[in-house]
Order: C-alpha cells, then sequence, then structure tokens
C-alpha cells in the first residue's frame, strides 16, 4: 500500500471511532452495555462504509512450481495389433504414466494417435484399442508444436515406426525437443514378400491395353524365386517368375492388360512361393479400372502463343478421359472430330470456326485477353455484349457461392493473381450463371469473370481474362498440388462435355475405393428455379449386393452440398440410392470398396526410422525391456527441472463480497438491537 492509502485508512478509523462515540457516549444519559455493542456496530459500518469508498488494493504473494511437459504418446493404429504389441504398448504407457517420479518431476501428459492426434486418460489408457486404420507421425509433431509452443521438452513415442500417411516425420519433429521412440513390435527378421505398391490409371479405354506398374519388395537372408500373377476373378490375365536375393530386394514389373469389358473391372495381384511367411496378407493387392468406350476431344484453337495454352492443356489431360489437341484457326478441317472447343482470344482468323460450329453446335468455351478481338466476338455469339477500350486492365476474382450449375468449391479465388484483359464493360444479354465475378482493386465492376450460358441444349462458357496459368501455378502453392486446380478446370469440361438436361438431383462419387480411405459421396438438390435447395432432406441407402445387407443414413449439409461418410463398411459391391424425402426425387448408383488394409502390410518395426528421429533429435531409441532405462534417463536428465514462480496478485477491496455483507449485518444487527431497546 502507498502512503496516501494508509494515511487514509488512519483517518478513516478517526472518523468511524469519533461518530460512534457521539452517537452513543458523548449525549448518552445512560452507558450501558447495549450501548457499547450499538457503538462497535455503529464503527465496523461505517469503517467499512469508508474502506469501500477509498478501495485500497490488496496485494498477496503466491509460488508456483511449473513442471516441464512430457508427452508420452502411443501409437493406437492397428498395425501394432497386426504385429502382436498391443500388449508390451499398453504395459508400457501404464508403466510411464503411472511412475510416481516422473509424476513428480514432470507434468505428465499422455496422447494417443492414428490417423489424428488425440488426448488419452490417465492413468488409463481410455479409447486406446489400436484399431487405427491409418498413421500419422507427422500430424503427432505439428500437434505437438503448436501445444507446447516456445517449450524445451521431451516425448516419450511408443510406435513401431510404420507410417503410412502424412510427410516424412523424421524432419517433421522440433529438433530442440528429445524424442525417445519406445519401439514395440518383434525386430527379428523374417522372410516376407509384399506387393508395395501398384500404380494404374483409374480409367481405360475398351479394346486397348492398360500398363500397371508393380513394385514388389522382398525380406529375407537367401535366395529365392516367386510366382507373381494377375488375375480377374477365376483368370489368370499375367504371371512371371521373379528372382530376389540378399542384394535383390526389390523388383518392378510393367504389365499391359487387355480392356475388353465396358464398366469397373476388378484385379487381384498376387505374389506367392514355397516359403513360409509370418504375414501374407501383404502378399496380394486389389486394383480396379473404370474401362469407358469413348473419350472427349477437345480443341484449344489459339492464332497465339501463350502459357494459357500449356497450363489448360495439361490441368485438362490429368483425367485420362480427356485428350488435348492445340490447332491453329485456319488448320481445323472438320469439328466432327472434337467434342468441346476452346476458343482462346477469338479474331477474325475464328470466322471459319465460328460458321462451322453454327451447324456442328458444338459446346465451346471462349477465353478473351488483350489479343481478343472483341467488336468480332459480338458479332459471333450474343450471350455477352464487350464494349472494350484499348486500355489494359488487372481484374481480380470474387466467388460467388450462390452457383448452383454444378458442385464447385472455392479453391481461394479472392487470392489468386489478377487476370489481364482490356478496361471496359461487359453487358449480359439473357440469363448466364456466374461462378466468379471481377473486381478492380476493391471496387466491384458487377461484370463476370467466369460465367455459363446454356440455350436450347447447347452449352457455353466465358473466361474474360488470360493468364490463367497463375492460378494454376497460385493453387499449387497454396495446396503443394495441381491436383484441385485441375479438378476444377475438369468440372467446367465435364459441363461443356455433357447436353444432358438439368437435373434437380446431383450425385459425385468415386466408382472404387480402398478399404480405409474417406468414402465420402456429396450431392446437391435443386428446386425449380435451379437454385440449391438448402432445406432439401436427403437420405441415402447402401445396400451390399453380396449380404443383401442394407444401411441407411443422412446427408448433412455442408458447403453448397449435402455429404456423408460412409467410412466403416466392409470391402465388397455395394449399390446405392440417394432420395430427396419431400419431392421423391432419386438417384442411384454403384460402388466397389477394395480390400486393402494399409496397416498390416508390415512385419516388423521401423527401427531404421525411428533410430533416425532419435538422432536427429539427440536422444535414444528405447525397447519395451528398457522401460525403466528410460524413466532412469528422464528422471537423471538436469536439463528438465521444475521452475518455480512469484506470483502477486493484486485486488480492489471493492471485489471483496465479505465486506458487502458485513457491513448489511453490522446496520442491520444496529437497527433490530435500537428496536428492541426502544431507541427508534
Amino acid at each position: 500500500m502507498t502512503t496516501n492509502t494508509i494515511l487514509l485508512l488512519l483517518l478513516s478509523l478517526l472518523i468511524a471511532g469519533g461518530l460512534s462515540f457521539f452517537q452513543y457516549f458523548y449525549k448518552a444519559k445512560t452507558k450501558s452495555k447495549v450501548n457499547l455493542v450499538l457503538a462497535f456496530l455503529r464503527f465496523i459500518s461505517i469503517f467499512g462504509i469508508l474502506l469501500l469508498l477509498i478501495n485500497p488494493i490488496m496485494s498477496r504473494k503466491t509460488l508456483e512450481t511449473i513442471k516441464t511437459p512430457l508427452p508420452i504418446v502411443v501409437d493406437n493404429s492397428s498395425s501394432i495389433m497386426a504385429l502382436n504389441a498391443n500388449d508390451a504398448a499398453l504395459e508400457s504407457y501404464k508403466k510411464l504414466s503411472q511412475n510416481k517420479d516422473l509424476q513428480d518431476k514432470f507434468d505428465v501428459q499422455s496422447y494417443r494417435f492414428d490417423s489424428d492426434f488425440q488426448q488419452s486418460e490417465v492413468p488409463i489408457a481410455i479409447g486406446i484399442d489400436f484399431k487405427g486404420t491409418q498413421t500419422n507421425l507427422d500430424e503427432v509433431a505439428k500437434s505437438l508444436k503448436s501445444i507446447y509452443k516456445n517449450t524445451i521438452f521431451p516425448t516419450v513415442l511408443i510406435t513401431d515406426g510404420n507410417q503410412t500417411s502424412g510427410n516424412d516425420y523424421v524432419y517433421s519433429f522440433d529438433a530442440n525437443n528429445k524424442v525417445y521412440p519406445l519401439v514395440v513390435g518383434d525386430t527379428t527378421t523374417f522372410l516376407d514378400l509384399k506387393v508395395s505398391q501398384l500404380n494404374v490409371n483409374k480409367y481405360a479405354f475398351q479394346k486397348n491395353k492398360f500398363p500397371v506398374e508393380v513394385f514388389l519388395n522382398y525380406s529375407g537372408n537367401k535366395n529365392i524365386t516367386a510366382d507373381f500373377r494377375i488375375s480377374q476373378g477365376n483368370s489368370v490375365l499375367s504371371k512371371q517368375t521373379v528372382s530376389f536375393s540378399p542384394s535383390k530386394k526389390s523388383v518392378i514389373l510393367n504389365v499391359l492388360l487387355p480392356a475388353d469389358k465396358v464398366g469397373l473391372q476388378v484385379f487381384k495381384a498376387t505374389i506367392s512361393s514355397n516359403q513360409k511367411e509370418k504375414n501374407t496378407y501383404n502378399n496380394t493387392k486389389n486394383f480396379a479400372v473404370e474401362v469407358i468406350d469413348q473419350k472427349t476431344n477437345i480443341a484449344i484453337v489459339s492464332a497465339i502463343n501463350h502459357p494459357d495454352l500449356g497450363a489448360l492443356k495439361r490441368a485438362i489431360e490429368t483425367n485420362a478421359q480427356r485428350k488435348v489437341t492445340i490447332v491453329k484457326p485456319n488448320s481445323i478441317n472438320s469439328l466432327q472430330d472434337y467434342n468441346i472447343l476452346i476458343l482462346y482470344q477469338p479474331t477474325v482468323e475464328f470466322k471459319s470456326v465460328f460458321e462451322k460450329n453454327k451447324l456442328a453446335e458444338i459446346n465451346a468455351f471462349i477465353v478473351t485477353g488483350n489479343s481478343t478481338d472483341f467488336n468480332f466476338l459480338n458479332q459471333q455469339q450474343s450471350n455477352l455484349v464487350f464494349k472494350m477500350s484499348g486500355q489494359k486492365e488487372d481484374y481480380l476474382a470474387e466467388y460467388n457461392s450462390q452457383f448452383n450449375l454444378f458442385a464447385i468449391d472455392n479453391l481461394g479465388f479472392e487470392n489468386f493473381p489478377p487476370l489481364q484483359n482490356p478496361f471496359g464493360t461487359v453487358t449480359t444479354n439473357g440469363i448466364l450463371s456466374t461462378l466468379l465475378s471481377s473486381k478492380i482493386r476493391n471496387i466491384e465492376t458487377n461484370s463476370p469473370l467466369l460465367a455459363f450460358a446454356e440455350n436450347q441444349g447447347k452449352r457455353s462458357a466465358f473466361l474474360l481474362g488470360e493468364n490463367s496459368w497463375k492460378w494454376r501455378l497460385q493453387s499449387h502453392i497454396d495446396n503443394q498440388s495441381f491436383e484441385k486446380f485441375d479438378i476444377f478446370v475438369d468440372k467446367i469440361i465435364q459441363f461443356l462435355a455433357s447436353n444432358d438436361s438439368k437435373k434437380s438431383l446431383v450425385v459425385n462419387h468415386e466408382s472404387f475405393y480402398n478399404s480405409g480411405e474417406a468414402i465420402e459421396i456429396l450431392a446437391s438438390y435443386f428446386n425449380k428455379n435451379y437454385e440449391f435447395d438448402e432445406k432439401a432432406r436427403l437420405t441415402i441407402s447402401v445396400t451390399n449386393t453380396k449380404t443383401k445387407q442394407t444401411k441407411n443414413y443422412d446427408l448433412l449439409k455442408g458447403n453448397n452440398s449435402f455429404k456423408v461418410n460412409l467410412d466403416g463398411l466392409s470391402a465388397g459391391s455395394y449399390n446405392f440410392s440417394v432420395k430427396e424425402l419431400n419431392s421423391k426425387t432419386s438417384y442411384s448408383g454403384h460402388f466397389e470398396i477394395l480390400d486393402f488394409d494399409i496397416e498390416k502390410q508390415f512385419v516388423n518395426p521401423d527401427v531404421e526410422k525411428l533410430n533416425q528421429l532419435a538422432t536427429q533429435t539427440q536422444a535414444k531409441t528405447f525397447y519395451p525391456n528398457q522401460v525403466d532405462a528410460l524413466i532412469k534417463s528422464l528422471l537423471e536428465n538436469e536439463n528438465y527441472k521444475a521452475i518455480q514462480k512469484e506470483i502477486i496478485s493484486k485486488t480492489p477491496l471493492i471485489d471483496w463480497i465479505w465486506l458487502l455483507i458485513i457491513i448489511a449485518i453490522t446496520l442491520a444487527s444496529e437497527w433490530f438491537l435500537r428496536k428492541y431497546n426502544g431507541m427508534l
């Protein structure tokens, strides 16, 4: 307290005492014990009120001990169970988490992980069931960095080190924080043959052959030969003999398979030998290919060279169903060879292309830019009217969340680089659906940047600006992949490739999934005005074609679509039906779940990778029979000492509720005593 506060408190004592004395002793005729009690109550009341008016700050010092955090992270994936290491993992976890000495020195926190990272209960291993379908150690590293930011701490990692998703975890962990891997699983080397990876396109074309690339691995200490075959049902389509040795641990095979039947075709790749193996599950890998009977041919017609042409071609051809040809306007002999025309920056040279297309009626995607002849373009189409100047301008994109011609997510268009187009006004003539509108800096132009039209079954698309190659590059920077942008372009092409009438219920799904993958089905429902209906009630019925077992789910509303997650379905063939309950509109489809459990592909823990992690963080690798040594190492490490902090808490007296209660009690007691003794 300050000197002024102390002086005010002393003055308050004098005032409270003086007023009490004046009230009950100075003019009192009799000086009884009642007067003494009343004077005391009056003194407390007045002094309490004066205290509240002065409101002194009360300081209190406390000492707090902050322990170093010790996260104990347990691998909850099914690979632990497959290696028969679940008991050893649980026993090690309980021994560490329940150790009193560790609890005295560290703030012990328990976590479990598979594809996600979650906190677990201490000391009982609640939630650790070793049923995770993926192992993501990279997520562990990221989560620990986020939870214990700017903190030096050790980590105990109970795992087999076999990662199935995420980035390389060795360099994901903070090198300044020691990671002690506790390796579970038998480290003895067993003879094992494995189909480790199989690369194949999702689509193939009928009456063609499609390539399959197979990676075979061997673990063992002697020379062996094995048979590799690819079969479909009871038919063996390809068979080869493969040799392995201690110096030849892997083989890459390239096989061509015929695409004879249209539709989803399921195949099985198998490697086998006369040697006994501990794990035969990884000897087989199923894969599927959808055989289609036609290919979409797309012509990019351009009189100039531009990076946009190559970017569009690469984005479109990521879908194996598409084939892109870049041609000059005067080089096209027959438009009938193409399903879609992309007219890049049309000029008068395109006159013959437009005239031929009036008869062919092929859907077109018109892209404009600084080299476009807009007067010519106004004569050749009626969806947009251009009044452009000779000045160049940069146009930013703004996403329209109400767009409903097809389901599309916002890729972060607002953050994409601007497209360049001449400055001017663009007027819509008729019904256009705008996916992206344009802005000049932060000023909205109320003009489309990417729009779509549909008139009497003919569809058109317009992109008003060049340099879309920068969009593809920015998408790669944001997502470390071109995939999202390429899917966005593919949906534009898919819209143009179809002349079907508008459907009120649109469902997006894959033809096949691998066991353990996320199985999501998206659906969009539109009302009679073809507006997205947020009040729609969508359900899905999924039936296993073999067991005839049916499961029903509700689709939940997401971002401009409805979604259902079907994780947990076993491998097999499924028919499904999506229904809108109010209108009774329905959609039926089929998908296949291939039998593949990536967590059962291992016969040993990845000791080499875990040793590398321990070395990277200047720690040491331990095993279940060395838990006591690990505990001793943690306890003896002088870098992890508890820190004692002095905490000074300052509280204004006015926040002390008991003072108000005391004042109320003393005033009430004084009143009752005076009333009782006839002094009122």
